[in-house]
């Protein structure tokens, strides 16, 4: 994945300008995508403070990151922008107030990354609690895409800090037999650093990984008509 996102981004004929909505406390969206070293694909950030003023992850979490987003989004509109996402995988698969018209989730991005790549199976890791993990696997399957097993962390908070030798000893949780009938392994969550580990784990399976940050610039990267403009 981190291949065909340097050749997009190769390729483009113009700069791409994405407007992520960002949730407050998240820093890895922003660190992880300044190193992709990506130079025709550029991102403007807005935060989202919810009206709860809480960083772990639960319904009012996510509903007041959706009801932020208006005016997030009006706090970027002097830019002209081929396309918006609220950088929050778990608020694309949670129910809560509608995003303005146009806006994508990390969780859109990750379903169009792996529709673009035409990959039907994959094992899915996340950092979340097993509930949201299991909501999520079922929503990915709504979208077409089956999850063969799924592991998580089980945390509602303080992702910023799982280290990469948490995430690769979560992988290694996963059935082998899933792991080898998958097309890819999905890390989902914009708030964790899983950059450290997608080579590595790319390497060690032979097969794609798509992480949610990964999955936004290649949204990024493919998108040309001004949403948001």
């Amino acid at each position: 994945m981190l291949t065909t996102l340097a050749a997009l981004d190769a390729a483009a004929d113009h700069t791409a300008r994405a407007g992520l909505l960002l949730p407050w406390a998240n820093v890895a969206v922003e660190t992880e995508l300044a190193r992709l070293g990506l130079r025709h694909t550029v991102f403007h950030h807005a935060r989202l403070v919810p009206a709860s003023r809480t960083t772990a992850i639960d319904a009012s979490f996510w509903h007041g990151l959706r009801e932020a987003s208006a005016q997030a989004l009006d706090s970027l509109a002097h830019i002209p922008l081929d396309a918006v996402m609220l950088a929050c995988t778990s608020a694309g698969f949670t129910d809560g107030p509608p995003l303005p018209s146009g806006v994508f989730t990390a969780f859109d991005a990750l379903v169009q990354a792996l529709n673009e790549a035409a990959v039907a199976d994959v094992v899915l890791v996340t950092p979340y609690p097993a509930p949201v993990t299991e909501a999520e696997a079922a929503a990915l399957a709504d979208a077409g895409v089956k999850v063969l097993a799924h592991a998580s962390l089980g945390l509602a908070d303080g992702y910023p800090e799982v280290t990469p030798e948490q995430i690769l000893a979560l992988v290694g949780q996963l059935p082998e037999d899933a792991v080898g009938s998958a097309e890819a392994v999905v890390l989902s969550c914009t708030g964790w650093h899983t950059l450290p580990v997608i080579t590595d784990l790319e390497h060690r399976f032979g097969k794609p990984v798509l992480s949610s940050n990964l999955a936004m610039a290649l949204l990024a990267t493919r998108a040309r008509a001004g949403v948001g403009s």
